[in-house]
């Protein structure tokens, strides 16, 4: 279903039924809520958790940008490089906004808040920034988006970079496979053909190459973020894997350590996806943390 939220469009599933303690989960760089994967989901639901998912703003279904154009992303890399600002269409601010706007057309007060990868970071803004509406925060394989943090490995770097097919499905599925097998790290790295059937499904609901884009430019000019982690006052948990690749563990253990009383778990192979093998490692964690920090939010509240 759409809701309007910060005055634009988001699509928004909704998972579990009322009078439960609500999880927004919030879903990463071009990704759609779909990524979220069904176990991960079906995992909160069957623990008792309303669960509420939403396409972040230039990807899926929710209102695209298009008309304001993308700016050059090569340009805009050697500014942040160089820590000059990085102009961008909008902010994480922004799309922490939109969540925070969905859960106003959800009458949600508070929620659990749980992001993977740069839905973390927005997450960590919309703890940071309206800590009444958030009874806890999950970042996984995020960072904190400080100066120095180690960035990704060359070769995933230089593929990120590297511009995709302009048309084709086989041609895009194949220059996305092999993004994704860079970064799931070499022990939990899915089978080819099922990660290719779910990238054909991403596709064929919605392909926002040019939302990627504005998204990443609002990555690499969010340099404020690390200074307002300090305001997080809410329960933490930080999961990041060992073999990210990607967004490298040093950025997980940095978002921890500037979150007062946040707890760090380190995930052994886990690289920078969430293939079922490393979902069935994190939800231990997650599902203790989420039934805690339930225990220690007022009933009306959560």
């Amino acid at each position: 279903m759409k809701v309007t939220a910060n005055g634009i469009q988001i699509e928004v599933e909704d998972t579990g039924g009322a009078d439960r303690p609500v999880v927004m989960l919030i879903m990463g760089l071009g990704m759609q809520l779909i990524a979220w994967p069904d176990a991960l989901v079906q995992a909160l639901v069957d623990a008792g958790f309303r669960v509420i998912r939403h396409d972040n703003r230039d990807s899926g279904l929710s209102d695209g940008f298009d008309h304001l154009g993308t700016g050059n992303l090569f340009w805009q890399g050697l500014r942040h490089r160089f820590g000059l600002p990085v102009r961008s269409t909008y902010g994480l601010q922004d799309m922490a906004a939109d969540a925070l706007g969905v859960l106003d057309a959800l009458q949600i007060d508070r929620v659990h808040v749980v992001g993977a990868s740069m839905g973390g970071m927005i997450a960590q803004r919309l703890a940071a920034t309206a800590p009444a509406r958030v009874a806890s925060l999950t970042s996984i394989m995020s960072s904190s988006g400080a100066r120095g943090l180690p960035g990704p490995r060359a070769d995933v770097l230089g593929l990120l970079m590297r511009r995709p097919p302009r048309a084709g499905e086989d041609a895009l599925v194949a220059h996305s496979q092999r993004l994704i097998r860079l970064i799931s790290g070499p022990v939990y790295a899915l089978d080819d053909a099922v990660v290719g059937e779910r990238l054909r499904a991403a596709m064929r609901r919605a392909y926002r190459p040019k939302g990627l884009l504005r998204q990443m430019m609002a990555v690499g000019g969010d340099t404020t973020r690390a200074g307002l982690l300090a305001r997080i006052a809410c329960p933490t948990l930080v999961l990041h894997g060992d073999a990210d690749p990607l967004v490298p563990i040093a950025c997980g253990r940095d978002t921890a350590q500037r979150i007062a009383g946040a707890r760090f778990v380190a995930v052994p192979d886990m690289g920078h996806d969430l293939p079922p093998a490393v979902v069935a490692l994190l939800l231990p964690h997650l599902l203790d943390f989420l039934h805690t920090a339930v225990r220690a939010t007022p009933r009306s509240s959560s």
